[in-house]
């Protein structure tokens, strides 16, 4: 449990076997509220987790006031239905993510074609329509992932705590900021024992985000507040940040130096830099790989290192 001034939380800290560590998600004390921010994989091991936290604490599922999300990835939302089916309370997410944590079928529909026509013009061939094709490809969002309870779109007020964007590893990611205590809710913007994904995925509208754009200035945005504590969607809560975030900045600018060599060598479409990079791993990692690829490639066109120009449906990348 932590405690500072007149807020308290208390983490959920879920084991994974995987590089995440644990899926965390947490219980916040503040004023007449308890608050659920984050909801874990749908999961009994999370749900476990949840109710031995409350009964810890002196506390039971009825006592929590609403659920607050960061972001719409499944293991940030799994037991939101299995909560307020049991206790009525309000749940709250940014707008972008309403419409995909329902499942809006229009949204869907212009998901995959936007995905088809993006690995087409980054010159992937059949491992692109065999990747918007496969159904349990992140690109799909499975209607078995789909939030049935109402979901509200949040504001500054309802929470009581500063609500950011911080858009990049998700375009709906938020973070949760209390300027008494200096304690942030981060989402996976920040990560202690690994460097967190910026993944492509279209807007509402169906523009592409410069995910790693939006990452590297989300990572700013958040090392300007100069947080004390960040609570972690994965892995160890990060006490004195600041120094991590400048370390994950920097990263992105010497992998992007990495980008440059690749192409000066002559490999110059995206699926090519992907494979050559990546080789064995690019098939079977083919969404988080080419999120990275094309979030550098961007990156590196912004920043007027590189160029693009399109040739019968591809583009092709020079160094400038």
């Amino acid at each position: 449990m932590f405690k500072k001034y007149n807020m308290e939380v208390f983490p959920c800290l879920v084991p994974a076997s995987s590089k995440l560590k644990s899926f965390n998600f947490f219980l916040v004390k503040h004023e007449n509220t308890l608050t659920l921010i984050d909801a874990g994989l749908n999961t009994d091991e999370c749900w476990n987790s949840l109710q031995k936290t409350l009964k810890d604490n002196g506390y039971t599922l009825t006592d929590i006031t609403g659920i607050y999300l960061t972001h719409h990835h499944a293991d940030h939302v799994g037991l939101v239905d299995r909560i307020v089916s049991t206790h009525s309370i309000p749940v709250y997410a940014h707008p972008y993510a309403i419409r995909i944590l329902k499942r809006d079928t229009e949204y869907i529909k212009m998901r995959v074609e936007f995905f088809r026509k993006l690995y087409q013009e980054m010159g992937c061939g059949e491992i692109g329509e065999k990747q918007v094709a496969n159904f349990n490809n992140p690109i799909i969002l499975g209607k078995d992932k789909k939030i049935h309870c109402e979901i509200q779109e949040m504001t500054d007020n309802q929470l009581g705590i500063d609500i950011l964007e911080i858009p990049g590893h998700a375009p709906d990611q938020v973070a949760f900021y209390n300027k008494a205590s200096r304690w942030l809710f981060a989402g996976d913007l920040l990560i202690e024992h690994m460097t967190s994904s910026a993944f492509i995925e279209p807007d509402v509208g169906g523009t592409r985000t410069k995910s790693l754009m939006q990452q590297k200035q989300s990572l700013e945005k958040c090392l300007s507040l100069n947080a004390e504590l960040v609570f972690s969607g994965h892995g160890r809560i990060i006490e004195n940040p600041v120094d991590l975030f400048k370390e994950r900045i920097k990263e992105i600018d010497e992998k992007a130096n990495k980008y440059i060599n690749i192409i000066k060598s002559g490999i110059t479409t995206t699926s090519g830099i992907a494979q050559l990079r990546y080789k064995d791993k690019y098939e079977k990692q083919f969404f988080t790989i080419m999120s990275e690829v094309i979030g550098y490639l961007d990156y590196l066109e912004f920043q007027g290192k590189i160029k693009k120009e399109m040739k019968k449906g591809i583009w092709y990348y020079s160094c400038n």
